[in-house]
């Protein structure tokens, strides 16, 4: 291919002329941001890109990429996006989505999209909170936290969105913090180049409802020492001044160490393998909870496998070229027919 044909695009050219009209301080504007400078990047362009959405304040995206979007309906994007992907598999789709939209009154088309591996590109906004109805418990919200529907603390365990996504077969989860526009760009990239339903976990903000959600986290001057961006074929190596890393101790379960104690060099630190059929470390590295562990941030799984489109498409390729109908005459020349 020619690159010098190919058209060079900004951030610019993915934004709508809509007013963003979110809560000043929501983290939706960061991951907006970024996903607009990802889309630029990726060299689509806009009349081939498309952003579904369902309901919430997440949902409310479509308005301010230009390109194609879908505003639908409760929990339906991801059947909406699937849709799109089969009718049209040049297309790239993007599906945004919130924990409530996603996990609950949706969870049942997002774990089955994910279950197909439908190329479409899932980006999971997580407050922990239903903002856009004013402040209900949501699927992710932590047990025992009070909210307008919980004012005694919920009773209810919370999802775990990687847990969720890997154990529904899925072939890619990244997660990314809205105020670490680097890494969150990196695994936005990833997300977009990988065949197949990829998922990020946006762990964003609700400055109204939910404000300090992942607070931990966010803090410029704690952050890296509460966080570890994961790269694949790189040492988890962590901390402001990166002398932290993560081993697996005698029992096979993740610890962590500092470089230069009880002599720890970056040898021992476990090297991170995105890659790897076997989930069961990915999980792990999921699954780390504060204080005891850092969050872990970028790529956790990255595997390919046949997508649904795909399969769908060979699969009328193959039927076709088998079918002696050939044209819509030749379909109703097959039908049993009789004159009057």
């Amino acid at each position: 291919m020619d690159t010098t044909l190919i058209q060079q695009y900004t951030a610019k050219d993915f934004k709508s002329d809509q007013y963003v009209r979110w809560c000043p301080g929501c983290g939706d504007y960061a991951v907006l941001n970024s996903l607009q400078k990802v889309m630029a990047d990726l060299g689509v362009p806009p009349h081939e890109t498309v952003v579904i959405s369902g309901i919430g304040c997440s949902s409310r995206l479509p308005y301010y990429i230009s390109g194609y979007g879908f505003h639908t309906i409760h929990g339906r994007g991801a059947a909406v996006a699937t849709g799109v992907k089969v009718a049209n598999p040049k297309l790239t789709v993007w599906q945004i989505t919130g924990d409530g939209d996603c996990l609950a009154i949706g969870g049942n088309h997002f774990i089955h999209s994910v279950r197909r591996n439908i190329d479409i590109n899932v980006m999971l906004f997580n407050n922990q909170i239903y903002g856009l109805t004013k402040g209900q418990f949501s699927p992710t919200t932590p047990k025992n936290f009070v909210t307008k529907s919980s004012p005694f603390g919920t009773t209810e365990r919370p999802f775990r969105p990687a847990e969720l996504t890997i154990g529904s077969r899925g072939t890619f989860f990244g997660r990314l913090l809205d105020v670490d526009l680097k890494s969150s760009q990196m695994t936005m990239t990833a997300a977009a180049k990988h065949k197949g339903t990829s998922v990020v976990e946006c762990l964003v903000n609700c400055v109204i409802f939910n404000d300090g959600a992942h607070g931990y986290l966010s803090e410029k001057d704690t952050r890296y020492d509460r966080i570890v961006i994961l790269e694949h074929g790189k040492p988890m190596i962590f901390g402001k001044n990166n002398d932290k890393g993560l081993i697996l101790d005698e029992k096979n379960n993740l610890k962590v160490v500092t470089l230069g104690e009880d002599g720890i060099t970056e040898a021992d630190i476990l090297v991170h393998d995105a890659h790897s059929e076997d989930f069961s470390l990915q999980m792990k590295l999921a699954l780390m909870q504060a204080p005891e562990f850092p969050i872990a941030i970028g790529v956790i799984r990255d595997v390919q496998e046949e997508t649904y489109d795909e399969a769908v498409e060979n699969q009328i390729v193959e039927v076709q070229a088998k079918s002696k109908i050939k044209t819509f005459d030749d379909l109703i020349d097959s039908c049993e027919q009789w004159d009057m």
